[in-house]
């Protein structure tokens, strides 16, 4: 890090990208123990890092007319209720509301609104920021042909990926019947839909690490060096999911190791889609796919197959083998084979059209 200007917005974000969710993990354990739903809490954890990066450029670069104020603002309001219903979500756990469907926590209600709405309202004060304050802080899209032959190519990989993981355990035959249901390709044609009502939590990832992290830790240590550190980083930002959430406590150590593998290697992948795309948007859509169809090739299009599932140290071989095989061998990609100047910036690569710090 160079000026005090960099330290004080790095710090900012560490803060709130890694402090909150690490202090709420707190209030998860007691949740756990409870046996409450904790299902709000990946929802709200995911736009952290997008909101420490808005917060320290509105804390340091106030005087900028090119920042996109409103949207930043926005933004970070949908956070803060966000962070809100999750906290009440497990303080007042019985809050619940009658439905056609039956009984339906407030909270988890809430978030989805909350999610709904928020994307909405950030779209139109995104898109009222105008080309200019969007392309000043990496927000615009470009690079369109290069952009979807980088998310069709995930997507193949992606398949591929579940392909393997089924024939490892002799289920074949069960992932060709998921992918011959049309229930799943009715799911899958929805999600565009889907993703303009959702994208602001993928969003609230990937503007943190990928557009922030991504060139800081890449002018430090290197391209590969650094984008491999930013996959750890992200990993063990996991850390409170991957014990009270995703698995119980007592699966939670081999989950983050599995957790680690997985966003080195996809960290890997995006960052190569990101740096050659020079399109924030990419990774985000990516990130999103990434989660969402997980519904698809598990065969239950359930919310709750993300929460409770089953890890173990025996797993771990296999998906360092197959990720690293399908996603991390971009590491040798020549986006990655680029030097850094004295400036910070890759030799013949652009990642934005503003300089991430000051």
């Amino acid at each position: 890090m160079g000026s005090r200007t960099e330290k004080r917005q790095l710090t900012i974000f560490a803060l709130i990208a890694y402090g909150i969710p690490y202090l709420l993990g707190i209030l998860m354990w007691y949740g756990y123990g409870k046996k409450l739903d904790l299902s709000a809490f990946p929802n709200t954890q995911m736009l952290y890092p997008a909101m420490g990066v808005m917060l320290a450029f509105l804390l340091t670069r106030r005087e900028d007319a090119d920042m996109p104020k409103a949207f930043y603002r926005c933004f970070t309001v949908v956070t803060v209720l966000s962070i809100v219903i999750t906290v009440c979500s497990v303080l007042k756990p019985d809050a619940e509301i009658t439905m056609p469907g039956g009984t339906v926590s407030v909270w988890l209600l809430g978030i989805q609104y909350l999610q709904i709405i928020g994307s909405i309202i950030c779209l139109i004060c995104l898109i009222a920021a105008g080309k200019r304050r969007r392309a000043a802080y990496g927000l615009r899209g470009k690079n369109w042909k290069a952009s979807a032959a980088c998310i069709l190519l995930f997507m193949a990989l992606y398949f591929l990926r579940a392909a393997i993981s089924y024939a490892a355990v002799g289920e074949l035959a069960s992932f060709a019947a998921i992918m011959k249901n049309l229930q799943s390709w009715m799911y899958m044609g929805f999600m565009p839909v889907n993703f303009l009502l959702a994208y602001i939590a993928f969003f609230g990832e990937e503007y943190g690490w990928r557009y922030y992290l991504q060139p800081i830790l890449q002018k430090k240590f290197g391209l590969r060096k650094g984008v491999v550190v930013l996959g750890i980083v992200w990993g063990l930002w996991h850390l409170p999911l991957d014990f009270f959430y995703y698995v119980s406590p007592k699966d939670g150590l081999p989950m983050t190791v599995s957790q680690v593998i997985t966003c080195v290697s996809l960290g890997i992948f995006m960052g190569f889609a990101y740096m050659k795309t020079e399109n924030i948007w990419v990774p985000v859509v990516m990130h999103f796919l990434n989660n969402n169809l997980i519904l698809v090739i598990s065969g239950d299009m359930s919310v709750e197959v993300l929460s409770n599932q089953t890890v173990s140290w025996s797993d771990i071989p296999l998906a360092l083998l197959v990720n690293g095989v399908l996603f991390g061998v971009f590491i040798f990609a020549k986006e990655y084979r680029g030097k850094i100047s004295s400036g910070g910036e890759a030799v013949g690569l652009h990642w934005s059209e503003k300089p991430l710090i000051e």
